[in-house]
């Protein structure tokens, strides 16, 4: 037979072929993809001690803008000392502050706690004024040493996003910073910058 003539028969055969093999490369293909996920799911950063850092007795010092979203630029300066201790072999911790506000004496507590399951912190604060912890929290993670932490809060009867900042220049001076957004995210001004200095034991 020419091979010309022969050329439909081949086709066929490869088409048959292509039929059989499509299932199993399929599977193939599936189980690659679930193989990929299970191991990127597995893999993903477990930071259940990113605040160990935080443990121990501390100098605050820190720096206030007194009137955020208006465009002001004065500033407020206090100290105080802040005590933070593990909980949950360091899967929670407090920390207690005490020092000088605008209104005098300060004291401030706040509570940070650990999701295994969504692999972020959650930050709740309080005062012995208002004796009631902020919500929501503040949620969030780190990564490459720096954390950040979002929620949404109303300010003055609007709506604005808040974010935290933790700050690791040295292990004995990390630094905080808070800023609120009312675009959206597109720009933020801080308007707190808290600085930490250990008290060696």
């Amino acid at each position: 037979m020419p091979v010309l003539q022969r050329v439909p028969e081949y086709f066929l055969l490869s088409c048959l072929a292509f039929i059989l093999c499509s299932p199993y490369m399929a599977a193939q293909t599936d189980a690659s993809a679930n193989k990929a996920g299970t191991q990127a799911t597995s893999e993903e950063r477990d930071g259940q001690h990113d605040f160990d850092f935080a443990f121990g007795n501390w100098k605050v010092h820190t720096r206030r803008l007194l009137h955020p979203l208006t465009g002001s630029n004065e500033w407020v300066e206090f100290d105080g000392t802040s005590v933070v201790r593990p909980i949950w072999e360091g899967r929670a911790n407090t920390e207690e502050y005490e020092g000088k506000s605008l209104s005098g004496h300060a004291d401030g507590l706040t509570v940070q706690t650990y999701s295994p399951t969504s692999h972020q912190w959650s930050i709740y604060w309080t005062n012995s004024k208002n004796g009631a912890f902020s919500l929501p929290p503040t949620v969030g993670k780190f990564t490459n040493g720096r954390g950040e932490f979002y929620d949404q809060e109303d300010f003055n009867g609007t709506k604005i996003f808040v974010r935290y900042l933790w700050l690791l220049p040295s292990a004995d001076k990390p630094r905080w910073e808070q800023a609120f957004s009312a675009d959206g995210g597109k720009t933020w001004e801080t308007n707190y910058i808290v600085t930490y200095a250990r008290v060696k034991q």
